[in-house]
């Protein structure tokens, strides 16, 4: 799937009205897409996550959102980082994301994983159960949606889903680019081994090395070649003129790090100050994994937020999935735009 930098659209917060909220999603899209990102996530949850923003801030529905991307843009894949299983049954999400592929013509990532926000599970009516619950869930859940993602028509009789000739039309690819989120050494990372085609670590930039190297063993014990799977971690990257690391909150440990910073002579900056969140890829080599800031970002306030936007570049980056939280870029600024730290997602 050959991600290098992608952005993560984490928070709807913008400062606006919801008549302009979307307006202001699609701009953020385009403008990665014009910059030279190659991806486009959003998050696949109804509330707003912890350390974010409270529960009852805006939060679109992933694959509605995605849809609507998808029309609005031209090159940049597009997909959920990640997608709750437990959240919709396999079969409709098979629907969803095949129906992307065909409204984007090819440009669908599907990004899964168990599902671990346990507030919107008790408040939505999902089933939430045990990690392990989830976690067999799941791998049930992909004996359904990667036959029907080739073509095939599936009958399951299984513990949690139950399926008839299920199938899937239109399709437009014969294969949609998988993920998954997590850094699990005894059931995340085999899994991703076995039917992945990129794996989204969970980790501090110190751990980074080694859970690589469990990647690429998990890979050899089934004869796989680690190079097939791509791996990405997870980070925090501050775009703000003002900040300094006493912003980042000590709890990122590790996870903290330095970026170069350099103003662009010839566009002119929002004034905003928002968290954004990047992904690169390197899997290849652990070592290239380690140069994105990161750390979790701070809740905001109107008295936290800093003022300005500067154009960030962070070093030593081979890929990166890049996720912003508001539209704060290198572009002539815009009214009631405000940035926030936000999180960024490294691939390897």
């Amino acid at each position: 799937m050959a991600i290098k930098l992608g952005l993560q659209i984490p928070n709807f917060s913008y400062g606006t009205g919801v008549a302009e909220l979307f307006p202001t999603v699609i701009a953020q899209a385009r403008e990665a897409e014009a910059a030279g990102f190659d991806s486009v996530f959003v998050m696949d949850h109804f509330y707003q996550l912890p350390g974010l923003g409270a529960p009852e801030e805006p939060m679109l529905e992933a694959y509605t959102a995605l849809g609507a991307l998808a029309a609005a843009t031209q090159n940049v894949q597009l997909g959920t980082l990640v997608t709750g299983n437990t959240y919709r049954n396999p079969t409709l999400l098979t629907k969803a994301i095949t129906t992307l592929d065909v409204i984007s013509q090819g440009r669908a990532i599907l990004g899964i994983g168990t599902g671990w926000f346990e507030l919107e599970h008790d408040s939505l009516g999902y089933e939430f159960g045990t990690f392990t619950d989830r976690f067999n869930k799941l791998d049930e859940a992909l004996q359904i949606i990667l036959p029907m993602l080739r073509g095939e028509r599936v009958s399951v009789d299984g513990k949690y889903y139950k399926t008839q000739e299920a199938f899937a039309n239109p399709r437009f690819r014969d294969h949609i680019p998988l993920m998954i989120g997590g850094s699990g050494e005894k059931k995340t990372i085999p899994l991703a081994a076995r039917y992945f085609d990129h794996l989204n670590i969970i980790a501090g930039f110190d751990e980074l090395a080694r859970k690589v190297g469990v990647v690429r063993d998990r890979c050899e014990d089934i004869g796989r070649d680690p190079a097939t799977l791509e791996t990405s971690v997870l980070a925090i990257a501050i775009i703000d003129e003002n900040i300094t690391p006493d912003f980042i909150p000590k709890s990122s440990g590790s996870r903290r790090s330095t970026a170069a910073r350099s103003r662009s002579p010839t566009r002119s900056r929002p004034r905003s100050s928002t968290p954004a969140s990047t992904a690169s890829s390197s899997a290849r080599s652990p070592a290239s994994t380690a140069t994105t800031p990161g750390g979790s970002p701070p809740s905001p306030t109107h008295s936290s937020r800093p003022s300005a936007c500067d154009v960030i570049w962070l070093p030593g980056l081979v890929s990166a999935n890049w996720a912003a939280r508001s539209p704060c870029s290198t572009s002539p600024a815009r009214s009631g735009c405000r940035s926030r730290p936000g999180r960024a997602r490294r691939s390897s």
